[in-house]
């Protein structure tokens, strides 16, 4: 697997380590682009250095996709021994002190710092924009796949499309509003869509393309209900499937497999590298976070609720790849009625084949998490094509590709999920597509945004967190916890960025 470490990468660690105060807790320009850029490989240098940052403990390495997924219906705390914030998050009781809150907001802005610096560096070098243009087309799309995760978590925050050369000026800026930063958001992905590749060298999925430019278009318009375009643009990658070299993978758990070639379904991973850490970059501990605690070196706490199991259906095969419900170690089996601190299944997608192990307790995997699969694009287009022109057929046949891939467990082919049938009314229809993406990504860091847009904690849309709910939470707020709060030590360092409602 490639790794996108080099020069910007050790820059960047070198310049976050001068100074806490100035460079960690302030969305500023970590590193100003005069005098760094002299080519066009400079460029690619700094490009490669946002997508490293991806690939860290802070972001896919641990906490950031630990948050969403304790943050959903389908993760419990395992071990409650666990730090204190993890249990805030999961448990709907997190302040604006929370450090790992902070660290997420802190590491999504040092990608935006990060695609700035590249941006203004590329476009000081004057060539000619089909020689640059790529360039900064995939800087812009790191700056708008940042964005489009921090205004999900955190909704109005500050925009900086430049780098910060004064960081007093920082200290005045005010939040903008969410309309206005996802219309910023679309014109990065608009420009990237127009400007990158069809494919990377050596088709690899941790760099942007044309097809992973429309397919968060697609994401973005159905975040924002705006269903026709979100139609339009899923269309467009399944149109073009052949050309971006897109397809459904035949089995399953070839998906999560660090031991493997990245799959033809990934759109968008981030690339992990066993045993090649380097201070956070590269340092992936979310399969230690999902194994059992002191029994397969793990620490046990993103922990699905038992109810999710048992509500699953056990013909489902991505049942069986998606959980851990008994541990095998030599000739001793253990099941997971038998697991320490949390008796109940865990996890297997994200420690059952993770490649390249550089510690006993699983840290350093050889992952590619992805961030969208072609699957999901599948889904989009059924949801949006249902919201938009009702129940077709088109719209069902690409909820039964999904389910048809389902029915393959690992050479044989079963007869569940059975195929849509028949015409759905609208609701019920798009309530099956949901429960189709809760179960297809499950564990797949998806889950909280689909309960954030959907507003499914809400009385009358769902109330996942209920009394009969897979994961019963008396102490969600729908006015408040559908975003998380503005961390206060950016509060306290500009008088003008205002807190969330509720916190």
């Amino acid at each position: 697997m490639k790794k996108i470490f080099n020069k910007f990468s050790i820059v960047l660690l070198a310049v976050m380590a001068v100074s806490c105060a100035d460079l960690t807790e302030n969305p500023v320009g970590i590193l100003s682009p005069d005098g760094f850029f002299k080519t066009k490989k400079d460029v690619t240098s700094a490009v490669m250095g946002g997508y490293a940052i991806l690939a860290t403990e802070p972001l896919y390495g641990r906490q950031f996709t630990s948050a969403l997924m304790l943050r959903d219906d389908m993760c419990d705390i395992g071990n409650r021994a666990t730090a204190a914030d993890r249990i805030q998050i999961n448990d709907f009781t997190m302040d604006a002190l929370n450090p790992l809150s902070t660290n997420v907001w802190r590491s999504w802005y040092t990608v935006v710092s990060a695609a700035n610096t590249a941006e203004t560096g590329a476009i000081s070098l004057n060539l000619p924009e089909a020689e640059i243009n790529p360039l900064i087309a995939e800087a812009r799309f790191l700056r708008a796949f940042a964005y489009f995760h921090l205004v999900r978590l955190y909704g109005d925050v500050m925009y900086l499309d430049k780098p910060v050369t004064d960081p007093e000026s920082v200290k005045t800026m005010k939040r903008m509003p969410e309309a206005d930063i996802y219309k910023k958001i679309l014109a990065d992905l608009e420009f990237a869509k127009q400007w990158l590749p069809e494919k990377q060298v050596n088709d690899v999925r941790s760099r942007a393309t044309k097809g992973t430019a429309a397919t968060y278009l697609s994401s973005v318009y159905l975040t924002l209900g705006d269903y026709a375009k979100a139609y339009t643009e899923a269309k467009f990658v399944i149109d073009n499937r052949d050309k971006f070299g897109y397809r459904l993978e035949a089995d399953y758990q070839d998906l999560y497999r660090g031991d493997k070639a990245e799959s033809k379904e990934m759109i968008f991973t981030m690339d992990f590298l066993g045993n090649r850490t380097a201070g956070d970059f590269n340092q992936d501990l979310l399969p230690a976070m999902v194994a059992p605690q002191n029994l397969a070196a793990g620490f046990g706490v993103n922990v699905p609720t038992l109810r999710v199991y048992q509500t699953w259906d056990a013909r489902d095969y991505r049942k069986k790849v998606s959980f851990l419900d008994t541990l095998v170690v030599g000739t001793t089996r253990t099941p997971y009625t038998a697991f320490r601190f949390a008796a109940r299944p865990h996890v297997d997608k994200w420690r059952r084949f993770p490649g390249l192990l550089g510690q006993a307790d699983g840290r350093d995997s050889d992952y590619n998490y992805p961030d969208f699969r072609y699957a999901e694009v599948l889904l989009i287009a059924a949801e949006a094509l249902a919201e938009t022109s009702g129940v077709t057929a088109e719209a069902i046949g690409y909820v039964n590709q999904v389910r048809a891939r389902a029915r393959n467990a690992a050479g044989k082919v079963n007869t569940f999920p059975a195929d849509v049938t028949g015409t759905p009314n609208k609701a019920d229809f798009i309530n099956l597509v949901l429960e189709d993406r809760r179960l297809e990504l499950s564990f797949e860091f998806k889950r909280w945004y689909d309960i954030k847009r959907r507003r499914l904690g809400d009385a009358d849309k769902g109330n996942v967190f209920g009394p009969n709910s897979l994961e019963p939470r008396t102490s969600f707020n729908p006015s408040r916890d559908y975003l998380f709060p503005i961390p206060k030590t950016e509060i306290d360092l500009n008088p003008n960025i205002t807190q969330n409602p509720g916190y």
